[in-house]
C-alpha cells in the first residue's frame, strides 16, 4: 500500500510574508553598516531615479543616506510603489 502524503499547514515564509514590526524592516540610522559606502546596486538605482527626478545624484552617499534618498525619489517618481 503506497504511503499518501501528509498535509502540513504551510510554513511561514519571511520573504514572502514579513511580520509588520519584526526586525527585518528598520530604519536606515540603525543600521550598522549604515555608515559604509553605498552598494553598487543602490549606486545604479539612485543613478537611474535621479535620472527620472531631474535631480543630481551624489556618489558619495552612505548605504543609509542611499536608502533614504531613493525612498525621498520613489515618493516624486512613484517608481517602485505599489
Amino acid at each position: 500500500m503506497a504511503k499518501q502524503p501528509q498535509h502540513h499547514e504551510p510554513s511561514e515564509n519571511p520573504k514572502r510574508d514579513p511580520e509588520p514590526g519584526s526586525n527585518t524592516i528598520k530604519d536606515p540610522d540603525d543600521w550598522t553598516t549604515g555608515d559604509e559606502a553605498m552598494t553598487g546596486a543602490q549606486a545604479s538605482y539612485l543613478k537611474t531615479l535621479s535620472e527620472e527626478a531631474g535631480e543630481a545624484f551624489d556618489p558619495n552617499l552612505s548605504k543609509a543616506d542611499a536608502s533614504k534618498r531613493i525612498d525621498e525619489l520613489q515618493a516624486k517618481t512613484g517608481r517602485g510603489r505599489d
